[in-house]
């Protein structure tokens, strides 16, 4: 019996997935709901068994799921594995918010520096103009 795939995998599968523009077009048009294959396949110049082994390939990472309906095989999306996708992407993402967030301060206090030192009626310090008196 197989073990369980580690988070890290079920990551890499996931975003390995999300590759492929053929299947990020699959995952957009089954976040309107649920559709065929044939439905999936229609937009994209490509066979419905080529569309089949690319939803293959997100049923592998979790992303989709298909259920029956009569003579149907529908495809759904699976939105709690994307929102575990948006969990790991938005870690870094905050991570980096933070970093430009102070960034902005520096830069903010620099250039309130800079208005203050340029302001009309300042004194330099001696010997520091650029021309010399003769």
């Amino acid at each position: 019996m197989a073990a369980a795939p580690s988070e890290d995998e079920r990551l890499d599968r996931a975003f390995l997935a999300l590759a492929d523009p053929v299947r990020r077009a699959i995952v957009a048009r089954l976040s309107r709901g649920p559709a065929t294959v044939n439905e999936l396949a229609e937009p994209h110049p490509i066979s419905t068994q080529a569309v089949s082994r690319h939803i293959h390939v997100l049923e592998q990472a979790g992303l989709v799921s298909r259920s029956r309906d009569a003579q149907r095989r529908p495809v759904h999306l699976e939105p709690a594995r994307l929102e575990d996708l948006t969990a790991w992407i938005d870690r870094y993402r905050l991570v980096h918010e933070q970093r430009f967030r102070a960034l902005d301060d520096v830069l903010a206090s620099v250039a309130d520096d800079t208005r203050h030192d340029a302001a009309p009626g300042r004194r330099r310090a001696a010997g520091s103009d650029s021309q010399e008196e003769s």
